[in-house]
């Protein structure tokens, strides 16, 4: 989908998004970033701490998810959304499909380019996945911070050496 479906409420928290993947840079992770949003509140943030945590489920999204369980006690996560920066890598998509989160909102689309860079665990098409699921995630992309989130991502790889892996 385009920017012109989304609301200013969307751009706010697509927003903070970005301003979470900055955080992310800060902190000496992957430049990418979460809010989970529940009934028009954040619920958690993410950042993507892999590298730094040891933790190779340590991206944005799926740190969101997890924060946002341990906050309300349950991974039943119905009628929440999720604002990310980056398209969801295919381990983010499925656990926000187990946590019941019924629209993801991103800013960022998956390109060849970023999947030969090594941001992404090849090429799966995360709508072709989710076309062929029980429950169906709504997929939104709004580039309206697209540049920015690349140029994020372009100030990370000057200061990066090592190989990748958000």
């Amino acid at each position: 989908m385009t920017s012109s479906s989304s609301t200013n409420i969307d751009l706010k928290f697509l927003k903070q998004a970005v301003n979470q993947a900055k955080k992310s840079l800060k902190l000496g992770g992957f430049p990418a970033g979460t809010v989970l949003v529940k009934d028009g509140k954040v619920i958690s943030l993410g950042v993507s701490l892999g590298f730094k945590l040891h933790d190779p489920t340590s991206h944005s999204d799926t740190s969101s998810i997890r924060i946002a369980c341990q906050k309300l006690k349950t991974t039943n996560l119905t009628g929440a959304t999720i604002y990310t920066t980056l398209q969801p890598c295919l381990m983010c998509f499925s656990v926000a499909g187990w946590a019941n989160i019924k629209k993801i909102i991103y800013g960022c689309q998956k390109t060849s380019d970023l999947v030969q860079k090594g941001y992404y665990e090849g090429s799966a098409d995360i709508n072709k996945i989710n076309d062929q699921n029980n429950q169906k995630i709504e997929l939104m992309y709004i580039p309206d911070y697209e540049s920015e989130i690349l140029s994020i991502i372009s100030e990370w790889e000057k200061i990066n050496i090592a190989t990748p892996n958000p």
